[in-house]
């Protein structure tokens, strides 16, 4: 029988401190597997669709095919399904709501990452786009350190002051905070390089797709940058966006590894994902697991 999880399912199957795990376990083996690839097109309008594939883990015996659609001004901005099939023969085990999945394994990753990067002392967190993905990353990053104070920027102030103290600006909110959170639908810059300083982190999560950015090149090339996938990166995130060279770029894996240090220098710290197939399977089977066994989880006969 193939399981049918929705957000309400997914959410409360979710275990954050197992999946933070895997995802630390993932980024420091899934370069042994096969290259991720993630296959977008625009639509005739304003929404953007993306299947990301394959979705693969040492040690886990099922994948993941994400097939997602985007639409900016609808609510949720994100739809779609995570097909969740067994390793071995290809069976379905299960549908997942992909809005749910996508907001929280990017803010998981994204939490992992920030805490990695941001220096051990820095406790004030800036959220500039105060959605659902920001949201998702801000509760990850307090289960991994103290957040003594929240500034929040967004377009919408009601929506800001849901999260923390609402500021005026997206600039306003760097500047009261040692911790930068953007998660955003921008395609022109948000921060310039002036809003830089030592000891500052900034998690960038809006280079998902060509087009979009939040920050500079000016900002990008003065800071330590720190990227998911360098090759993904050059395709069709911010190494693309910003014209960079992968060399400028440290993969989060040599961070996590021990390979290359946190922070080597005192320059401003800027990590920017573009979201890889194995870190939905990271949340989806886990999951998966845990919902095997919950009441009230639908299920369906798919042969």
């Amino acid at each position: 029988m193939t399981l049918l999880l929705s957000r309400a399912d997914v959410e409360a199957a979710l275990d954050i401190p197992a999946v933070l795990a895997a995802l630390d376990a993932g980024f420091r083996t899934a370069d042994r597997l096969p290259a991720a690839q993630r296959v977008g097109a625009r639509l005739p309008g304003p929404g953007t669709a993306m299947c990301l594939v394959p979705g693969l883990l040492p040690d886990v015996p099922a994948y993941t095919v994400k097939v997602n659609a985007k639409f900016p001004a609808a609510t949720p901005a994100l739809r779609g399904i995570v097909c969740l099939h067994a390793l071995t023969d290809g069976e379905l085990l299960a549908l997942l709501d992909s809005a749910s999945v996508t907001a929280w394994r990017t803010g998981l990753a994204a939490a992992l990452a920030t805490h990695a990067l941001a220096p051990q002392e820095a406790r004030t967190v800036a959220v500039i786009g105060a959605g659902a993905q920001n949201r998702t990353a801000l509760r990850a990053l307090r289960t991994l350190r103290p957040v003594d104070q929240v500034y929040a920027y967004d377009l919408d102030p009601r929506r800001a002051a849901a999260v923390g103290e609402a500021v005026p600006t997206a600039r306003a909110a760097v500047e009261a905070a040692d911790i930068v959170l953007t998660a955003t639908w921008s395609r022109e810059p948000l921060l310039d390089a002036d809003v830089l300083r030592p000891g500052l982190h900034l998690t960038s999560l809006g280079f998902d797709e060509p087009g979009k950015t939040e920050l500079s090149p000016a900002l990008l090339r003065a800071a330590r940058l720190v990227v998911d996938d360098p090759a993904l990166a050059s395709v069709s995130g911010v190494l693309h966006s910003s014209g960079l060279d992968p060399a400028h770029a440290t993969p989060l894996a040599d961070v996590l590894r021990g390979a290359a240090p946190a922070r080597p220098d005192d320059r401003a710290t800027v990590y920017a994902p573009i979201g890889l197939p194995w870190q939905d399977l990271a949340l989806a089977w886990p999951v998966y697991l845990a919902a095997r066994s919950a009441p009230g989880v639908s299920s369906f006969d798919f042969h």
